[in-house]
């Protein structure tokens, strides 16, 4: 098929990369963010079953997307994987172990009735869903700052930093973003499983987040336009060349990340969403269309860092002109288009089957009926 070309499938494949992120930091992200409000939101121990019983069932399926996300960008961009998970590689296995914490914690704290055993995971439920949401912000603060790496002329890649230097002050912010994000997210969700009490202490969080959400990001969206160096393609990099980093010239200048708004200002939509749906969690009553509007305030801070910094991929702070873009750092042309073929398979089976689960588990998780399924209920 004609239009379906080298250039036009390494597009579709970064839309799909970001429209899976996106589905994890919807879907995963209200588990990490009721995760996080555990030990806070449920006062007792029948509430925070509660929290519990919301996402126990469905969380698993969520997670779905973080592998999705992780096994296309392999397939996609393979440099930008083996660049990524071997640099960042003791951050990711800081991930992966608070993540190992959620699926034991959830299983295992009814188990017992001992205080301080519930304790334990309530407080690892809760580093389970904090640590993750920091550290995915950290991660999307540090690609616009871009990633101390360069290749020598095998096209092996050298790591140059270390664990500490990605906690620099503008990645904080934006790992504090993310926090604040997915603390709204699992907060409204909770909006719409929740009554009573529970219920009551999520809306005010739902609120609170919001607007602290909205605040940090515009803060943020500050500081890249006018006190962070973004990059900027300075030779002319062919859309259907060979998948070479080495092959262009890239510069790095002050404010370059905001040059696609700039050139295509119906783009600055994408913040306006991100801004607009926090800002609505705050001022709407109806739960479920407040948890929608938070999904679209989700979706629209994510895309607006992926339209910022496209084509770019994963920037090199160290060598710019070594940064991997989606115009030379993706798989062959056959891989893309194999890949896209199963794509338009399954992805809409994911979601026809995500959508029946929702459908089937919808209604709130109460106190009542934790006490009557005592024995069954997480």
């Amino acid at each position: 098929m004609e239009f379906l070309d080298y250039e036009a499938l390494r597009f579709i494949w970064w839309a799909l990369v970001g429209v899976l992120l996106i589905g994890f930091a919807v879907m995963d992200g209200f588990d990490l963010g009721v995760a996080t409000l555990h030990p806070f939101v449920g006062r007792t121990d029948e509430e925070r079953r509660v929290l519990l019983n919301s996402i126990g069932p469905t969380w698993d399926g969520n997670q779905v997307w973080l592998i999705l996300g992780a096994g296309a960008v392999l397939a996609a961009w393979p440099t930008v994987y083996a660049v990524a998970f071997s640099g960042l590689y003791a951050a990711l296995l800081i991930v992966l172990f608070a993540l190992f914490l959620r699926p034991v914690a959830i299983d295992y704290r009814s188990k017992l009735h001992s205080p301080a055993w519930r304790s334990l995971w309530d407080w690892s439920l809760f580093v389970s869903g904090l640590v993750p949401a920091l550290i995915f912000g950290v991660t999307f603060g540090n690609l616009l700052q871009g990633v101390p790496f360069h290749f020598d002329d095998t096209m092996r890649s050298f790591y140059t930093g270390g664990l500490p230097d990605l906690l620099n002050p503008f990645a904080l912010l934006a790992g504090l973003v993310s926090v604040s994000m997915l603390v709204m997210q699992g907060a409204s969700f909770l909006s719409v499983k929740t009554d009573h009490d529970v219920y009551a202490r999520s809306h005010k969080v739902a609120r609170a987040s919001a607007l602290l959400t909205a605040l940090l990001f515009v803060v943020a969206g500050i500081w890249v336009a006018f006190g962070l160096d973004g990059f900027q393609l300075a030779s002319a990099l062919s859309h259907s060349g060979p998948s070479n980093p080495l092959l262009k010239d890239v510069s790095m200048q002050s404010g370059a990340w905001m040059g696609n708004f700039h050139q295509a200002p119906v783009l600055w939509v994408v913040p306006a969403i991100g801004i607009l749906g926090s800002l609505a969690v705050f001022v709407l009553q109806r739960d479920g269309i407040r948890f929608i509007a938070s999904s679209l305030g989700v979706a629209g801070i994510i895309a607006t860092a992926g339209v910022a910094m496209f084509p770019f991929v994963l920037p090199s702070s160290t060598h710019p002109a070594h940064s991997l873009t989606m115009w030379d750092a993706t798989s062959s042309e056959q891989t893309l288009f194999l890949m896209l073929v199963a794509a338009v398979i399954f992805v809409p089976l994911i979601l026809a089957y995500t959508s029946w689960v929702f459908h089937v588990l919808r209604g709130r998780v109460t106190v009542s009926h934790i006490r009557n399924t005592e024995h069954t209920s997480y």
